[in-house]
């Protein structure tokens, strides 16, 4: 059945939408208060407007099936029925399948329903029975006519024209004769009302499949708001005249000038025919008639100029208020309750929650909250897949929770909010939390990081591990989640609505997602920045500060540049090295210092060095090419007053670069020969002060270091890496400096390698210990200085 008429066939979708939206919450909110039999009245009056739609149109199978569900529904009110989750499951499936019928009269596009099927479950039958007596009649199963024919007879019978009375569908009989029955046969099997089938949900499911993008076709509008525009639009045209009033004038100035230009060289060619002599004389020469003429031109352009100045400054600012106001009532056009994406999703809780057999109370706050139409369509996969992850991952069982003394009904809360540049919706739950143990572990096992990479990584950024791609904690694959695929789409889609997502968890207590989104999506502020005389824009809304660099306030830790900023170290990365430019790093600094840009994203930071800090600005946001999908650190462009485009800067992915070491940067020939020849130091120091101040003393000098934090790290390093040198401490855990020095000894690759330990234990006895165990060097920190150190390497390497 496909509707042919195009005004109602979109009306019959948008009304139906609703109607069957009014249905599923109705259903919930009377499964959850069966004794409460208000609600009733409502859904049959939803039911009845649907079924009067359909009828209208000839979509009989909608038809059909809103009889039947509308029949239920009447003996729950006059108590001949009592809602039971099974009995809900079957309106819930009879909902999912009237929602795909829908969409087929809408589109012509096949549902696949098979109606008499989904009819026979509403009345109760068992899967069996159905498939039972598909084959008793069905035209294939059988290849004869007499029992195709006797299907279509009974489905007539069931769904037909004269069976959809005031007396009801249920009333019906669905077996090989008619007695008037509800209990009667179906094939070999009997339909009772305490019966359900266990059809697969995917028979006649609710949800769209994932491939299909989930889209809001129609937004109602105040008709105030129409009027505005249409005020607007007529503004909009007065100006347009006026304009066209000043290229009229643009014109006349043009013959004036014209007028002006063969006048002069009239008189040039008169006063000077050979046309030498001074450009002065002409003027000086003329006669009075010429100078009241070219008197006249000049003053009859300045009073043109004037006016047409004049109008142009004022249409322009008209022109701009004009456009602002319209773009703001347009914005607003667009935007719709979060409640619209929100109401989707308590059923979803409610029925997976069902097949986890947990017991789960979803609260949503914050619906009112207006959001862009297309937030609401792209975040309705991102926050499905952090719900699902919330109950399968997150929420224990009833029994799990009681033993550690929760309530047996877990509690997870949806809420919408709104700052001045930020739509922000968080996601929590009471559950188990999340185990940065585990994850780290798991993080290393999949060969995503080495141990040594996250051992000062703080919780908050082991939290963030869990959205990279292909990254789960789970061994076992269930229906809802453990693919290891999910959260990843859930940061790229939020990035992609130049938002960010951040993690927060306590174990045994719960987690929460925040996802930040933009309020506008055409637009964005942005800080313009100048990098290899290429200007860039960072979203200001990742922008924290911006401020000067001295040179001699950054130092090396951990492999990275850092400054010391409101007394925490933070990682810098010059933003032309992230972004692969030559000559970018080059003369950054000026009488104030290196120009640097302090990024914060969730609990992360990041100060980005620039060759020069431009301006803040409102840019319009052009559509993302093909070509720039999938390149690193960029997330769209935009074009500047002057036409240049301007590449937009994804902050996300710059602080992930950083923190992943993808820092590439492009260097010449000669500094590449250079970096080769840098002596390897590996440094072993369980000290974060010490290390970090050995460090800078040996980097300062012209060499790498890698360091470790205990003597079993430097082992692990020494075996994966090429060194020139090791300097170690003594005093370390899991393998002290006498230990490592013995080892590295024990392996005939080192015998040469020169071993330096630099300890506070500085008796004699130690000195004799250090020798024996390999070391060529001791140098006591009591008497430590950085001559003595280098002058140490220097000899020995």
């Amino acid at each position: 059945m496909f509707i042919e008429d195009d005004e109602l066939r979109n009306l019959y979708k948008t009304a139906s939408e609703e109607h069957l939206q009014k249905l599923e919450a109705g259903l919930l909110i009377l499964e959850k208060q069966p004794e409460d039999l208000s609600p009733l009245e409502e859904l049959l009056r939803e039911a009845h407007s649907l079924k009067g739609d359909s009828r209208m149109l000839g979509v009989t199978e909608v038809e059909s099936l809103i009889h039947q569900i509308e029949h239920i529904l009447g003996q729950i009110q006059q108590q001949q029925q009592t809602m039971t989750p099974d009995l809900s499951d079957r309106l819930y499936r009879g909902l999912d399948a009237i929602g795909n019928l829908v969409q087929e009269a809408v589109t012509g596009n096949s549902s696949g329903v098979k109606t008499f099927q989904v009819l026979a479950m509403l009345m109760g039958a068992k899967e069996e029975a159905i498939g039972n007596r598909e084959e008793a009649i069905g035209d294939e199963a059988t290849g004869n006519r007499e029992q195709a024919t006797e299907e279509e007879a009974i489905e007539e019978e069931v769904i037909g024209e004269e069976v959809i009375g005031e007396e009801g569908i249920g009333e019906e009989v669905i077996g090989e004769e008619a007695t008037g029955n509800r209990e009667e046969a179906i094939g070999e099997e009997v339909i009772g009302e305490e019966e359900i089938e266990k059809i697969p949900p995917s028979s006649f499911s609710p949800h769209p499949a994932s491939d299909t993008p989930y889209r809001i076709d129609t937004i109602r509008v105040n008709t105030r708001h129409l009027d505005d525009l249409v005020t607007q639009t007529g503004e909009l045209s007065v100006t347009r005249i006026r304009i066209a009033s000043i290229a009229d004038g643009i014109e006349e100035l043009r013959s004036l000038w014209e007028e002006w230009q063969r006048h002069n060289s009239l008189t040039s060619q008169r006063d000077f025919p050979l046309g030498g002599g001074s450009l002065i004389a002409p003027a000086m020469n003329l006669d009075a008639a010429n100078q009241n003429k070219a008197q006249h031109l000049t003053e009859a352009i300045e009073i043109l100029l004037d006016r047409l100045s004049s109008s142009t400054r004022e249409h322009s600012s008209r022109l701009d208020s004009i456009s602002t106001h319209l773009e703001n009532r347009v914005r607003t056009l667009r935007l719709l309750p979060l409640s619209n994406l929100f109401n989707l999703f308590p059923r979803l809780v409610r029925d997976l929650a069902r097949s986890q057999q947990k017991n789960i109370e979803l609260a949503i706050a914050g619906g009112e909250t207006n959001a862009d139409k297309r937030i609401l369509e792209d975040m309705k996969d991102p926050l499905i897949h952090l719900l699902r992850n919330a109950i399968d991952h997150g929420i224990e069982t009833p029994e799990e929770r009681e033993k550690v003394g929760k309530p047996p009904t877990a509690n997870l809360r949806i809420t919408g909010s709104q700052t001045a540049s930020q739509i922000i919706i968080t996601i929590s739950d009471d559950g188990r939390g999340l185990d940065a143990d585990r994850i780290k572990r798991t993080a290393i096992a999949k060969g995503l990081y080495r141990e040594e990479d996250l051992d000062n990584w703080t919780r908050s950024q082991l939290y963030n591990l869990i959205f990279l791609p292909g990254f789960s904690t789970r061994t076992d694959v269930t229906a809802v989640s453990g693919r290891g695929v999910g959260l990843d789409v859930v940061r790229t889609n939020v990035e992609k609505l130049k938002g960010s997502i951040e993690v927060n968890s306590t174990p045994g207590q719960g987690t929460t997602f925040s996802l930040r989104l933009g309020i506008t999506l055409a637009t964005a502020s942005v800080l313009l920045v100048k990098v290899c005389d290429i200007i860039h824009a960072i979203p200001l809304e990742a922008v924290k500060t911006t401020f000067f660099v001295a040179s001699q306030d950054i130092f090396t830790l951990e492999g990275r540049e850092t400054i010391a900023l409101e007394g925490q170290a933070t990682s810098i990365a010059h933003l032309a090295t992230l972004l692969e430019l030559e000559g970018g790093t080059s003369s950054l600094e000026n009488s104030l210092g290196t120009p640097c840009i302090l990024l914060e994203i969730g609990d992360n930071r990041l100060g980005l060095l620039v060759n020069e800090l431009l301006d803040t600005q409102e840019v319009v946001l052009k559509p993302q090419s093909q070509l720039l999908k999938r390149v690193r650190n960029v997330s769209g462009a935009t074009i500047l007053g002057n036409g240049e485009v301007c590449t937009i800067l994804n902050p996300g992915d710059l602080l992930r670069s950083v923190q992943q070491g993808r820092i590439s940067p492009t260097v010449s020939n000669s500094a590449i020969a250079t970096i080769k020849k840098k002596p390897a130091i590996l440094l072993a120091e369980d000290s974060i002060t010490i290390r970090t101040q050995e460090k800078r003393i040996l980097e300062g000098a012209g060499y790498e270091v890698t360091t470790a934090v205990d003597g079993l790290d430097g082992l692990n390093k020494l075996r994966n890496g090429h060194f020139d040198a090791v300097i170690s401490d003594v005093q370390m855990p899991n393998l002290d400096g006498l230990q490592l020095a013995a080892r590295i000894r024990q392996n005939p690759d080192y015998n040469e390698l020169p071993i330096i330990l630099v300890t506070s234990l500085a008796s004699d006895e130690d000195k004799k210990r250090g020798v024996e165990a390999g070391a060529n060097a001791y140098i006591p920190k009591g008497s430590f200085n950085r001559d003595i150190l280098l002058d140490t390497l220097k000899r020995l390497v």
